[in-house]
């Protein structure tokens, strides 16, 4: 089984017309290095891997290394020299250097605060992730759900297989990624901090209970969260508040981004044991909601609720317009008095409900229900939050 990332390769390829320099960040194993070396072979001498000792050597002087170079020139795992952003900068800013950069890198505090200072309006930073609904089709939605969308883990022979890659890879990241990337926390602790994220997964982030469940202030839980989240594995929608003369929750939502990743924490064995699972209609939310936000591109996204009851699942803004997402896992969703109370105080252009069965339909003014499976076509998903694609940006948590 091949997955061609069409929408993702189309969308560096551009970037690369139009910068010379271009940032992909994302988490381990998501496919990166294998995109980037579409572009350059790994035996180009415009190829660096920053893990392999002889090209670490050669960055000790990197302006020597990367200045005389021509064509695309790769970097991957560029967090592991930050001071490299500095030579950049200079090459960046010369009119005449006969090269562009792509440069590949786990997100990192260090990483992100490098890009957005020394090379800010000098590249762009695209995320990216693991497989979508969009590369895979809508046949394979209930594989990718339980899977989620690392490569091997979606990829592997048997659901088994599948298991213990994630099991792997979760105790790799924290005994070996996390600490690579200077982010500092015993393995075990680490590792009951994200299952209890788990169990919070859809939920609007309260500190005080996972700190104290582990033993620690809430400001240290807090860290940990946003370590995951720097790290893509953890998404903070952060909730939208404006001047309505309504009392709004003003924590944020927390998710785990992969599905497969988010299953393996919970325990979950097979898709059997994920339709019977308490937490199976807020995974399903995740995984939709993250499919909808990787086709729509919206410039920013929010989540909405008021202490009174009222709630929007999503709320896109792009270019000066607003759109509302709902996810209703049943076979009918209707028109609610929460609907009605975000199309009003919210003022939406439009209210998508996305739902898993197979029948488009419009339930009111400005709001239709859109099968899930839709969202493999970018063209049909584009319509929740339609007027173009939004500018490459940096990806906010």
């Amino acid at each position: 089984m091949k997955i061609d990332r069409v929408r993702l390769r189309n969308s560096i390829a551009a970037a690369l017309r139009r910068s010379r320099g271009v940032v992909l960040l994302g988490p381990r194993q998501v496919g990166k290095t294998t995109l980037a070396r579409s572009l350059v072979s790994p035996s180009s001498p415009n190829y660096f891997d920053l893990e392999d000792p002889r090209v670490e050597a050669q960055f000790r002087a990197p302006l020597t290394a990367l200045e005389d170079r021509r064509g695309l020139v790769v970097i991957d795992e560029v967090q592991r020299a930050p001071e490299l952003f500095k030579t950049l900068r200079v090459l960046l800013d010369r009119e005449r250097t006969p090269a562009k950069f792509l440069l590949l890198g786990s997100a990192s505090p260090a990483l992100l605060r490098q890009a957005s200072e020394s090379l800010a309006g000098r590249v762009e930073v695209h995320e990216v992730g693991g497989f979508a609904l969009d590369e895979t089709g809508a046949d394979a939605a209930a594989r990718l759900w339980f899977r989620g969308g690392f490569p091997r883990s979606y990829l592997a022979r048997s659901v088994s297989a599948s298991r213990q890659w994630r099991a792997a890879f979760i105790r790799m990241f924290l005994e070996r990624d996390l600490p690579q990337l200077g982010l500092s926390a015993a393995p075990v602790a680490m590792r009951r901090f994200w299952t209890m994220l788990a169990h919070y997964h859809g939920q609007v982030w309260n500190a005080a209970e996972p700190a104290r469940s582990l033993g620690v202030n809430e400001s240290t839980a807090r860290r940990y969260l946003d370590w995951l989240t720097q790290t893509y594995m953890v998404r903070q929608l952060v909730p939208w508040h404006e001047n309505i003369g309504k009392r709004q929750v003003k924590a944020p939502k927390i998710y785990l981004r992969d599905s497969g990743l988010l299953h393996e924490l919970l325990g979950i064995q097979d898709g059997a044991a994920l339709q019977a699972h308490p937490k199976s209609g807020a995974s399903w939310e995740g995984f939709a909601l993250e499919q909808v936000l990787r086709l729509a591109e919206p410039g920013e996204a929010y989540f909405w609720a008021t202490h009174a009851g009222a709630e929007l699942d999503l709320l896109l803004l792009k270019n000066g317009r607003r759109y509302g997402v709902e996810f209703k896992r049943t076979d009918a969703p209707a028109l609610t008095p929460s609907m009605k109370v975000a199309l009003a105080d919210l003022k939406l252009d439009r209210l998508t409900v996305v739902y898993p069965g197979d029948r488009r339909y419009a339930l009111a003014e400005r709001v239709s229900v859109m099968p899930a499976r839709e969202l493999c076509d970018a063209d049909a998903a584009a319509s929740i939050a339609p007027a173009g694609r939004a500018p490459a940006r940096s990806i906010k948590p």
